[in-house]
């Protein structure tokens, strides 16, 4: 036992320390392990840099096995697991095992996929296969140069059987990866502000420079992406592209593949199988994939020859994180970049509030793009229609309808947007005024006409459509309110002719749906697009005239004081849709607050007067970006619980730093998620580093506290919270 050497290991575990195990020789720093945990066995993973626990060896387990498949973990991935764990006050090992793929968190061994390739050696060439075996001979000429099995593969399918004959036979060489030479497809030409936010950018490359490109919808944003990779790959280096939404990357991988068309692309987010999204992180950690696409969790990807980062739509609260590690990968692609000493690009049409307070910080540098990219396009004109005295047929206007029907007589697209899906937001009785209230959560049940189901679209508690109410007993319940079903109903009743495609996640859930999108848009078989904020981000339907936003008005009244930013940036990014390939565009906006600021800078196309506005309140109500706040949540099946355990965390809050303060308890925004009570503590301070070197202090105490509460208590931290 004396010969055995003490390892430090992280593991899948809500606790903040690393475990100590045995092993007969010192294992390396980033090793994948098997081990007993209780009565589980679980992946960890060694990390000599934490000094083992003083335990008597009688104590310590014993390492089970090394899951040597791979190499150890890169220093670079685990200095940014350190860093993200100290800075979202979240466990290093969770966080770890956060940052990894799927079927790296088991402990097993993974299979991977072949990167080498085969040739026929000397004496493989000189055995022929008889002329008469015309498979034999396709495959012996083919195998004189060097192909990979899946390329031998398509070639016949006895490809793998013969490759395998000669491999015994010892006929075969097996070559080691080698990346084919980069091809570049001609480059579009860009306009003089393309052009010279591009030489700037070229001029970067090579060290740490945080960049925003703020260029309006159309302006060609992805053009000076692509051209800017292209630079990079011709130095030999990898770029790491960052994109908010599964929906966006079909299109976005088609432009990479056509304009790279020999350079491996890996695409990393939760659509692909566990499978997939494992080989397309090891190519990239090993050098294998020249460009690595992918959704928030792309930003851990090691990638050795890292020369650029770039993070699309970098406004978009899809890149925070909102369970587990909340994370919010813009910020950490910046603190990535800067570690790593190269450039971040960070593109927006609507930048977030944070990213325009850096630039005016001095702390990033804008770019800007005021022109549309197509020749002749321009941004299209915004109007408002007042619907306050306005007759509406399930929530159309007259006026919207009109429009609606020019454009389809015009033989052009037309876009509706409603970020509300199902048929109706809530059924209700019209005697007692009972509403389609959730059990679980503080929300109305949507009513989803063609399942005959009413869907809770927090928890997802569904039931059928009851035939009366269940308060009284009248049969008269109705829907009120409109979603993305009634609205396709109503325009198919309105307009007979048109051929209406609805996107909403009910329609687009299947894998192939956005492929399938795109078809019918190119091929001309689509009048009208009808759906959510999926339709807002990056889209480029170039033969779109007609925006018709509606139910916008609801961002106007929430009590989140990011409504109205988010809102702006929603409207100004579906909006943008319009006119994009030389056909003007209009945009309709819906609403019962014509004359609200909002609008008015939305209908002027003023992103820049909005956001100061926006900042100048922020900063008079201390709000983030001018604080910094950090949120401790606790939910329980009943609220007592919840807010008796917060308010023993507000007891060990008693001597306060200098310039931090805490709010509550209070009751979270949506008070009821999936049958639990949520209540939080926020805490609030000027300056970021006396906030975290409190709450470092503190957290360790609520650990002691949260295991003396009720077994069904559970707590978090959110740091930089994007939800209240």
């Amino acid at each position: 036992m004396s010969a055995m050497q003490y390892v430090s290991v992280w593991l899948d575990v809500p606790l903040r320390g690393a475990f100590t195990y045995l092993h007969p020789v010192p294992l390396a720093t980033g090793q994948r392990v098997r081990v007993a945990f209780g009565a589980r066995e679980l992946c960890g993973i060694v990390d000599n840099s934490v000094p083992p626990q003083a335990l008597d060896a009688a104590r310590c387990k014993p390492v089970l096995a090394v899951l040597d498949e791979l190499p150890p973990l890169p220093e670079s991935l685990l200095q940014q697991v350190r860093f993200a764990a100290r800075y979202y006050l979240h466990p290093q090992g969770q966080t770890l095992f956060t940052a990894l793929p799927t079927a790296l968190r088991e402990p097993r061994t993974v299979s991977l996929p072949e990167r080498c390739r085969y040739r026929l050696n000397a004496a493989g060439v000189a055995d022929a296969p008889s002329p008469r075996s015309r498979v034999q001979c396709l495959l012996w000429q083919a195998l004189q140069q060097p192909l990979d099995r899946a390329s031998i593969r398509r070639l016949h399918a006895q490809g793998t059987a013969f490759l395998k004959q000669r491999l015994a036979a010892g006929q075969i060489e097996i070559l080691p990866w080698q990346a084919p030479p980069l091809q570049l497809a001609p480059m579009l030409t860009l306009n003089d502000e393309q052009a010279q936010a591009l030489a700037t950018l070229r001029d970067s490359l090579g060290g740490f420079a945080p960049f925003l490109l703020h260029g309006i919808t159309g302006s060609g944003k992805t053009e000076v992406y692509l051209q800017l990779i292209a630079s990079v790959l011709e130095a030999g280096q990898q770029a790491l592209v960052i994109i908010p939404e599964i929906n966006l990357t079909p299109q976005l991988i088609e432009r990479f593949v056509q304009r790279f068309p020999a350079s491996h692309i890996a695409c990393l987010h939760s659509g692909l199988s566990d499978g997939e999204r494992l080989h397309g992180w090891v190519d990239g950690w090993h050098g294998h994939a020249d460009i690595v696409i992918g959704t928030r969790l792309a930003v851990f990807t090691p990638l050795p020859r890292l020369g650029l980062i770039i993070v699309d739509e970098e406004h978009d609260g899809s890149f925070k994180q909102q369970d587990g590690l909340r994370y919010h990968a813009r910020d950490l692609a910046v603190w990535r970049a800067s570690q790593s000493r190269v450039p971040v690009l960070l593109g927006s049409a609507t930048p977030s509030l944070e990213t325009v307070a850096n630039v005016e910080a001095g702390r990033y540098r804008k770019l800007q793009l005021t022109q549309r990219a197509h020749e002749g396009a321009q941004l299209p004109r915004i109007g408002l229609v007042d619907v306050r005295r306005q007759k509406l047929e399930d929530g159309l206007s007259e006026p919207v309808i009109a429009a609606l029907r020019q454009r389809l007589a015009a033989r052009e697209m037309s876009l509706v947007f409603i970020n509300r899906r199902g048929y109706s937001p809530v059924l209700a009785c019209t005697a007692c005024g009972w509403t389609s209230a959730c059990r679980h959560c503080s929300a109305r049940m949507v009513l989803h006409l063609q399942a005959r189901q009413l869907r809770c679209h927090h928890c997802g508690a569904q039931q059928r459509v009851p035939l009366q109410c269940p308060d009284c007993g009248n049969p008269d319940v109705q829907p009120l309110g409109e979603g993305t079903q009634r609205l396709e109903a109503a325009l198919t009743r309105l307009l007979p002719q048109a051929r209406i495609l609805r996107i909403d996640r009910d329609t687009t859930s299947h894998k192939a749906a956005w492929d399938e999108v795109y078809r019918q848009v190119q091929a001309g078989e689509v009048d009208i697009l009808l759906g959510t904020q999926m339709l807002a981000k990056g889209h480029d339907f170039g033969a779109l005239s007609l925006v018709v936003a509606l139910g916008s008005d609801g961002g106007l009244y929430s009590a989140d004081y990011r409504a109205s930013e988010r809102l702006f940036a929603q409207l100004q990014q579906v909006a943008g849709r319009a006119g994009r390939a030389g056909i003007a565009g209009d945009v309709l906006v819906q609403t019962q607050w014509p004359d609200h600021p909002l609008y008015s800078a939305l209908c002027q196309h003023d992103f820049d007067g909005f956001a100061a506005s926006q900042l100048a309140e922020r900063r008079e109500a201390g709000f983030p970006p001018a604080s910094s706040q950090v949120i401790l949540r606790a939910d329980a099946p009943n609220y007592a619980d919840a807010e008796a355990f917060l308010q023993q965390v507000l007891q060990h809050c008693r001597s306060l730093p200098d310039g931090v303060a805490v709010f509550g308890p209070a009751p979270a925004l949506m008070a009821r998620l999936a049958g639990r009570e949520r209540g939080q503590l926020t805490f609030e301070a000027a300056l970021r580093a006396p906030l975290h070197a409190f709450l470092r202090q503190l957290l360790p105490e609520v650990d002691v506290l949260a295991r003396k509460a009720q077994r069904q208590l559970r707590w978090s931290v959110d740091v930089d919270p994007q939800e209240i």
